[in-house]
């Protein structure tokens, strides 16, 4: 186990940033929204691209007495690679059977297992990101057996559209594994649909005929890889808004919960809530077991531990900062001030909003624009008159930061601004607006656009 382990922290380096590591830039993505039908430029990014690079298969191997997660089939099988290419797909494929199996190795066959869609995060060494999206599920037969996973690994962040295909994964699976790979080359050779759109994909299944799969990109990419009814099935609206104030500031957070789709799902939600912003330090929704220390960073963090580790997270060392409980709903480590980060008549204002109109929603589409209107209104509020300070000097673009945070008339925002605007999703957002000064209107410059002419009117 330590020469896989050894292994594992080799290959992983390669792809997740560590403490003292910083991430290169990531384009902000701006243009979110859909208008009659027809998407923005960045709206369809993605479109006309793989759906996925990998699919793998990780099953468990007995080694001595314990078993440890191997990969026992990949598809499809790249071949004529450069030597760049090879090294980052052997890097990739040594880090994938331990984020599959995060629990250790502790397992012996079983007879019943829920099946557990879950995703994961690797950020290669040139700033890209590739998501792992899995389906750990009991292989159909007679007697106990060890759980196998299935891991579509693909650049796109779309973790609604590939649960749905993960379902006929696992329809299939049960049926027989020669059945898969059809359906998924078949899958293979669509392109990823653009937003709003959809994609069809024939499938022959034996006994059955042949099927269509309809698979429908969400026309709104902000909700693309989040569903934030997670995050109120498990928390309250105050430890929610106490967790983004945390996230503002560029604190370390810890989540730990009995399962990997909890976490996954939850800390993706959060990630979401920083919208236009984006988290730019470690971020690894599902930890697995022999990276726990990285829970010891002095560097900002967003990690997810299975609860089961709780006893080993709490007897290392860690600095201060936010430790949330996401199957009690309470906060077993924190710093004491998060109430007090955020401006108080604007966290009062997102409170109320929150506990108040949560209760009216019908549908989880319904939960998610509320959230996302909610949070982004903050951000309005916050920065929305950034554009009064780019200046533009012949072919350059300057934000005058100083400008900026004076002419805010509440000094509660000023406050907070004099922290905020020193983190890197702030510097990035400023280098952003100063590299990219006539980028196309998005969704968060329209709420920016309905909110001053709401103000107006209000006069």
């Amino acid at each position: 186990m330590s020469q896989l382990k050894s292994a594992f922290r080799r290959s992983i380096r390669r792809l997740t940033w560590h403490a003292g590591q910083q991430r290169p830039r990531l384009s902000i993505e701006r243009s979110i929204s859909e208008k009659e039908g027809k998407p923005e430029k960045d709206l369809s990014r993605y479109s006309g691209q793989f759906f996925f690079e990998y699919l793998v298969v990780v099953s468990l191997k007995k080694t001595g007495e314990v078993y440890e997660p191997q990969i026992a089939y990949q598809f499809p099988k790249r071949e004529n690679l450069i030597r760049s290419q090879k090294e980052e797909e052997e890097s990739l494929l040594k880090a994938i059977p331990l984020f599959c199996f995060p629990d250790g190795n502790t397992w012996a066959p079983l007879t019943e297992y829920e099946s557990e869609t879950f995703s994961f995060v690797l950020t290669n060494v040139d700033g890209s990101r590739k998501f792992g999206y899995c389906r750990r599920l009991l292989p159909r037969g007679g007697g106990a057996q060890l759980p196998e996973v299935f891991c579509i690994i693909s650049c796109l962040g779309c973790f609604g559209l590939f649960s749905k295909i993960l379902d006929e994964v696992e329809k299939r699976r049960q049926i027989c594994m020669a059945v898969i790979y059809p359906f998924m080359q078949g899958l293979r050779e669509a392109a990823f649909p653009a937003p709003g759109k959809t994609v069809c994909v024939k499938s022959f299944i034996p006994e059955s005929g042949t099927e269509i799969i309809e698979l429908t990109r969400p026309s709104d990419s902000r909700l693309e890889h989040v569903d934030f009814a997670s995050l109120f099935k498990y928390l309250s609206e105050k430890h929610i808004i106490d967790i983004f104030a945390s996230m503002l500031l560029e604190r370390r957070v810890i989540f730990l919960a009995e399962e990997l789709s909890t976490l996954s799902q939850c800390i993706h939600g959060l990630a979401a809530l920083l919208y236009p912003f984006t988290w730019q330090h470690t971020y690894i929704p599902v930890l697995p077991k022999v990276m726990l220390d990285t829970v010891c960073s002095p560097t900002p963090f967003m990690v997810g531990v299975q609860r089961q580790f709780l006893e080993e997270v709490q007897e290392l060392p860690i600095e201060e900062g936010l430790m949330v409980d996401l199957h009690t709903g309470a906060f077993l480590k924190k710093v004491g001030d998060e109430h007090e980060v955020l401006p108080n008549k604007l966290y009062k204002e997102l409170l109320t909003t929150l506990q108040n109109q949560r209760k009216t929603c019908q549908s989880s589409k319904e939960l998610n624009e509320l959230v996302t209107n909610t949070f982004v209104l903050f951000f309005v509020k916050i920065v929305g008159h950034y554009s009064a300070h780019l200046k533009r000097n012949r072919d350059r673009t300057i934000f005058q930061e100083k400008d900026f945070q004076k002419s805010v008339t509440s000094k509660s925002i000023r406050r907070f601004l004099k922290v905020f605007m020193v983190t890197q999703m702030f510097s990035l957002f400023v280098e952003e607006l100063q590299g990219h000064p006539f980028a196309e209107e998005g969704f968060f410059e329209q709420k920016i656009k309905e909110y001053n002419e709401n103000k107006k009117k209000v006069k």
